[in-house]
């Protein structure tokens, strides 16, 4: 068994700063199975650096306080204090809040505690295409975020 206090996990922000608090709860317990992440969310803050999809994951978060919008590809979809929401493998989303008020939440991900980089894509502008296709992430040994363009192969670092 083994138990931490939320606010005793050392904060680890995305490396393109989209927020400023993100606790990695399955790191500080050694998890393997499943990752969960908690998330303070500011205005115009998200859970991740954009539009994306985990083609060997899915993804759950939980809006304990506040309310986060999703953008999906069926449209925006708020998630309000209480709620849950579910994205399969392959579907794209991208959380954030749009509020005036922080969002405080829950990301968890199955299977599996850490992403595996090949199976992740992003929507982002291309400037060799000269428009929004997708993108393969790689995490630098920096800790910056590389994406590769799957139309073109243009590649290109985002912090």
């Amino acid at each position: 068994m083994e138990k931490v206090a939320i606010d005793e996990v050392d904060t680890q922000p995305n490396p393109m700063d989209v927020h400023s608090i993100r606790r990695p709860i399955s790191q500080a317990l050694e998890f393997s199975d499943f990752a969960m992440n908690y998330f303070e969310l500011e205005p115009d803050e998200s859970f991740s650096g954009g539009y994306h999809t985990h083609y060997d994951q899915e993804e759950v978060f939980y809006v304990e306080d506040g309310e986060a919008t999703f953008e999906t590809e069926d449209g925006d979809v708020a998630v309000g204090a209480g709620e849950v929401i579910r994205f399969g493998p392959g579907e794209f989303q991208h959380g954030y809040n749009d509020g005036d008020e922080t969002v405080v939440g829950f990301a968890f991900g199955a299977p599996g505690a850490k992403h595996d980089w090949d199976e992740i894509e992003s929507m982002v502008y291309c400037r060799a295409c000269e428009e929004t296709v997708a993108h393969g992430v790689n995490l630098t040994d920096a800790g910056a975020f590389e994406m590769r363009c799957t139309d073109c192969d243009n590649a290109f670092t985002a912090n």
